[in-house]
Parts: C-alpha cells; sequence; structure tokens
C-alpha cells in the first residue's frame, strides 16, 4: 500500500481541509472554529448543562472550560447554577449570542454546501452514515489494536 492510500493518512488531510473551510466560515464572526461550533450546538439546543454540552461536542471537561470562559469574556453565553442540581451549571446564550448564532448557523450549513458539494445528495447522505459507523465502533477497533 502506498502511504497516501492509508486510510488514516486520507482522513488527516481531508479533516484539514475540512478545519480550514470551517476556520475560514467561522473568521467572520470573531469566534474560533471551535467557539462556532459550540455556539451552534447551542442555538439548536440552549440551556443545556456543561455536561451535555461536553458529551454533544465530544470535547473533554477542561476544553469545554476554557472555550466556555472565551465565549462567558465576550459575553456570547452565561453560566447559571442549575435549578435543581446544585453541582450542574446551565450554559445560556445571551441575546448578544443569540443574535451571532443565527449568522453562525446559517453560515455553517453553507460551509458545509461548500465542502460537501462533490457529492450528490444520496452520497452525502452515505457519507455521514459511514462517518457516524466509524465513530460509533472506533473504542471497539481500538481495543483490537
Amino acid at each position: 500500500m502506498k502511504p497516501e492510500d492509508c486510510i488514516f493518512y486520507q482522513l488527516a488531510k481531508t479533516n484539514q481541509v475540512g478545519n480550514k473551510v470551517w476556520k475560514k466560515a467561522m473568521s467572520g464572526f470573531n469566534v474560533t472554529a471551535v467557539q462556532g461550533m459550540i455556539l451552534n450546538f447551542l442555538c439548536v439546543q440552549d440551556n443545556v448543562t456543561s455536561k451535555e454540552l461536553g458529551d454533544k461536542t465530544m470535547l473533554d471537561s477542561a476544553t469545554l472550560t476554557g472555550i466556555l470562559d472565551r465565549l462567558e469574556k465576550v459575553e456570547l453565553i452565561t453560566r447559571n447554577q442549575h435549578p435543581n442540581d446544585r453541582r450542574a451549571i446551565v450554559i445560556c446564550l445571551t441575546k448578544q449570542g443569540k443574535e451571532l448564532v443565527k449568522e453562525t448557523f446559517l453560515e455553517a450549513i453553507r460551509a458545509n454546501e461548500i465542502f460537501l458539494k462533490c457529492l450528490n445528495g444520496d452520497e452525502q447522505k452515505q457519507f455521514r452514515s459511514m462517518l457516524q459507523k466509524i465513530r460509533d465502533y472506533s473504542e471497539q477497533a481500538l481495543a483490537e489494536i
């Protein structure tokens, strides 16, 4: 097998290009690519615990905390005490954050369309399905190595 045929090389290179597309898409909003991802998750479901947000975004607690610190500093989110669990923190978009996510969410749709333009609708669904399947079974694969 040629090194460039290795799936890990192909995934890494595709990831690099995807990150460039996403970073460029978010650059006009004065947020980083990861902050944009977090905001878009909050656009879909606001008022979530930091644990729920970490689970959805697949970010560890330390990484997520740093991102949330920066989003709170620029007044896009607030962190509030959970009404029923004093150990939990609820992440909420501010008015400014809600206005911004309307734009970042639309830009995310546009960036997805641009990135996947070479695939037709059925191929896009199949591609997403295959990526999800790989993620779902990644732990099992790790155990076999």
